[in-house]
């Protein structure tokens, strides 16, 4: 199974890409194939036709289960994120792909967030996404990494569904 993680954090190396990181090493049992850390790719976001942009996209798609995060800012995920997922095709950039919505935040008001904001997009793309969002406190995330309560349990009760989800996705990838 091939795993990727899209983190649209606006600091490069951030603990949301750990907490990423973490959940896309317990759903998939190994380090992510692909790993790309939004803010990196800098302004070629702006507009379309950047080569590292684009590469970045079909690097994602063609990945069996992702992992996409953000801090909650402002009460949504980022618009650097927002960026990101803009450059992919509506209905069928993320088509064949398992997604996985995850949010970090300090306290529990936006617990609801990846459901209720990111979900919405990710399946906007095409993305099939299975089991709830995952919203997890940004300090626990950062001190505890993948022994996080939340994620442990997360990856527990939904790993499964998310890896069988992902294996079927691949017979419904959009041809090359």
């Amino acid at each position: 199974m091939r795993t990727a993680v899209v983190v649209g954090n606006p600091r490069p190396a951030s603990r949301t890409l750990a907490a990423a990181r973490a959940c896309a090493r317990l759903l998939g049992g190994a380090e992510p194939d692909v790993v790309v850390d939004v803010i990196t790719l800098g302004p070629g976001l702006l507009g379309w036709g950047d080569a590292a942009v684009a590469r970045a996209v079909a690097d994602v798609a063609a990945a069996d289960l992702l992992v996409v995060a953000s801090p909650t800012y402002k009460a949504t995920y980022t618009g650097v994120l927002k960026l990101f997922l803009d450059q992919f095709a509506g209905g069928e950039g993320l088509r064949g792909v398992t997604a996985v919505p995850l949010m970090l935040g300090a306290g529990p008001a936006h617990a609801m967030a990846p459901d209720l904001l990111l979900k919405p997009v990710l399946a906007e793309l095409g993305a099939a996404c299975p089991a709830p969002g995952l919203y997890l406190n940004d300090r626990q995330a950062e001190e505890q990494g993948e022994r996080t309560p939340a994620l442990a349990a997360h990856a527990e009760r939904w790993g499964p569904v998310l890896r069988a989800t992902a294996a079927a996705g691949r017979t419904t990838r959009a041809p090359a």
